[in-house]
């Protein structure tokens, strides 16, 4: 079995409505600066391991999402300067509880329940370094269930490109090599159940594949 390609000292950062579809279907605006939150490095999950259905939830959710690798120690990094600092790419599934999701949202909480329950990052297979993508913002993305397409996109519609994302990041926090930075996920969001088979595809990526129990 391969396992997911970082540590578990990473820290993950991640996007929330990094795309025009997807902010709208949420009910949303294409945000005015980066949404960023973390999921801890304990949410996550290799190639072919299953993903936990949580027991408090009424709504689950998968995002398919393109993941940059930090290759090295950076802070206040200048948006033309920023892809030095990127290592690879990799591909990510930011498992969601809908439900407590939507309801934070409307409180002003932060995402933090929603976002973070065992076994909701699955991330793989593998990281392609970035010298194999010299263009990762022209990349074709899809998540399928059960052999059923959900969700299709390319990330040339990413409202913040990676470099952007990157100084932005830097400007609050020091990244470190290993780290992850999940870009946001495109339109098509609906539920999963226990059973169910997930496939995220991502252009010179590959497929990450986990089931649901």
């Amino acid at each position: 079995m391969l396992t997911a390609p970082i540590i578990r000292e990473s820290k993950i950062v991640c996007l929330g409505k990094n795309y025009a579809e997807h902010a709208k279907e949420t009910g949303s605006k294409p945000p005015e600066e980066p949404i960023i939150f973390g999921k801890f490095a304990d949410c996550v999950i290799s190639q072919d391991e299953e993903i936990i259905y949580p027991d408090f939830a009424k709504r689950v959710d998968p995002e398919i999402e393109l993941s940059v690798i930090i290759g090295k120690h950076g802070k206040d990094v200048d948006a033309n300067d920023a892809m030095d600092y990127v290592f690879g790419y990799t591909i990510a599934n930011d498992v969601t509880e809908r439900e407590l999701e939507y309801a934070d949202m409307k409180k002003g909480w932060p995402w933090f329940r929603s976002k973070n329950f065992d076994a909701a990052m699955p991330l793989g297979p593998w990281i392609v370094t970035k010298d194999e993508i010299p263009n990762p913002h022209n990349l074709e993305i899809e998540l399928s269930v059960n052999g059923k397409v959900r969700q299709k996109g390319n990330t040339k519609d990413m409202i913040f490109k990676i470099n952007e994302l990157v100084s932005f990041i830097t400007k609050y926090i020091t990244l470190y090599p290993g780290d992850v930075i999940s870009t946001g996920t495109v339109s098509g969001i609906a539920p999963i159940e226990r059973g169910d088979e997930i496939v995220c595809k991502i252009e010179k990526i590959g497929e990450l594949r986990n089931k649901v129990i």
